[in-house]
C-alpha cells in the first residue's frame, strides 16, 4: 500500500476541520449552558455558508482552510471578545445601592475597578485585531455595533426605575432596544464576515438579517423560560422589560398594567413575582411572544435561502428551530 500523499493528508485535516465545526455549533446552541461562544460560531458558520465570492476566488484562494479565510476566523474571535468585554462591565455593581449586610464595601469597589481593567484590556484587543483586518468598511460596521451595544445596556440600566418600567413601551420600541443590546454585534460581524470575503451586498444584508432575527428569536426565548419553565423557583424575580411582560403591558392597556402592579405589590415595595407571573400567564402575552419569536425564526430562515445548500447552512437552520422551540 502506498503512503498518502501531502495533499490527500491536508484534505482529509480540512474535513476533520469541518465536522468538527458543525458538531461544536450544535452543541454550544442546544445546551444554554455552553453558550457563550455561539456569536463566534454563527460568524464562522456563515464564513463558511457563504464561501468565497467570485471575485475573490482568484486573489484569496489560497488562504482557504475548511472553506474560511483567516480573516473571517480572525472576525470571529474579535466578535467573541467584544461580546465577553461588555460581559465583564455588565458585572459592575453599584456601590451606591450596598448595605453593610452585604460585605466589604471595598471589595465591592476592588471589584469593579477589576471588572473595568478587564473588559477595558478585552476591548483593546479587540480594536488591534480590527486594525490587523486592514478593511475600513468592516472596522465601521463593528465600530457602530460596539457604540448600539453601549446605547442598548444604557437602555437597559434605565429600565430599572419603576416609573420607567410602568411607560407605554411598545413592543416595536422594545425590538429595536433589544437588538441594539443582543442582536447588533452579531448581526454586524456577519455582514463584516462577507465583506471579508468580497460578498455583494445582497449577500452581506442577508447575513445581517439572519443575525438579526436570529439573535432577538434567542432573545425572547430566554425572556419566554420564567413563563413556560415548570421549574423556575417563584420566588426568583424576572425582568419587567421582557417580551411576555412588554407585550402583556401593550395587550392589556397601561392603566390595567399599573393597577396589577399595584396589587401584587408586598408592603408597597417589590412586586411577588410568583403572582406577577400568573397574572401574565392568565394572559395574552406569553402566547404572542410565542408568534414573535417564531415570526422572527422565519425570517432568519429566510435570509438563508440566498446561500447554497451545505451542511453550514443546515446548521444555521437548525439554530433558528432550537431557539424557536418551547
Amino acid at each position: 500500500m502506498g503512503e498518502a500523499s501531502p495533499q490527500s493528508s491536508t484534505d482529509a485535516m480540512q474535513h476533520h476541520l469541518e465536522h468538527l465545526l458543525i458538531w461544536a455549533a450544535a452543541g454550544f446552541v442546544y445546551d444554554n449552558k455552553n453558550s457563550l461562544q455561539l456569536r463566534g460560531l454563527v460568524v464562522l458558520l456563515m464564513s463558511k455558508a457563504a464561501g468565497p465570492s467570485e471575485t475573490a476566488v482568484s486573489r484569496l484562494e489560497g488562504d482557504l482552510v475548511s472553506g474560511i479565510y483567516p480573516s473571517q476566523r480572525n472576525l470571529a474571535e474579535i466578535t467573541e471578545l467584544i461580546h465577553t468585554a461588555f460581559l465583564v462591565h455588565r458585572g459592575i455593581v453599584n456601590t451606591m445601592e450596598l448595605m453593610s449586610s452585604h460585605g466589604s464595601l471595598k471589595d465591592m469597589q476592588f471589584g469593579n475597578k477589576m471588572a473595568v481593567l478587564s473588559g477595558d484590556f478585552l476591548l483593546a484587543n479587540a480594536s488591534a485585531g480590527l486594525a490587523q483586518l486592514q478593511n475600513t468598511k468592516v472596522v465601521e460596521l463593528v465600530s457602530s455595533a460596539i457604540g448600539d451595544l453601549v446605547q442598548g445596556v444604557y437602555y437597559e440600566n434605565s429600565g430599572i426605575d419603576e416609573e420607567i418600567l410602568t411607560e407605554d413601551i411598545p413592543i416595536s420600541n422594545w425590538e429595536k432596544q433589544a437588538f441594539l443590546s443582543h442582536g447588533a454585534l452579531l448581526a454586524k460581524c456577519c455582514q463584516g464576515a462577507m465583506q471579508l470575503a468580497k460578498h455583494d451586498t445582497e449577500i452581506q444584508e442577508m447575513a445581517f438579517q439572519y443575525g438579526k432575527h436570529m439573535s432577538l428569536a434567542r432573545k425572547i426565548n430566554l425572556d419566554l423560560q420564567p413563563f413556560i419553565e415548570e421549574t423556575f423557583c417563584d420566588t426568583v424575580s424576572f425582568s419587567l422589560n421582557s417580551a411576555p411582560v412588554i407585550l402583556h403591558q401593550e395587550i392589556s392597556g397601561r392603566d390595567t398594567w399599573i393597577n396589577q402592579l399595584k396589587q401584587t405589590k408586598v408592603n408597597g415595595k417589590q412586586p411577588d413575582y410568583a403572582k406577577l407571573r400568573q397574572i401574565i400567564k392568565a394572559g395574552k402575552g406569553v402566547s404572542s411572544s410565542f408568534e414573535l419569536c417564531h415570526y422572527h425564526g422565519n425570517q432568519a430562515l429566510e435570509a438563508l435561502r440566498c446561500f447554497p445548500t451545505s451542511e453550514a447552512r443546515s446548521t444555521l437552520e437548525n439554530i433558528i428551530y432550537a431557539v424557536t422551540k418551547f
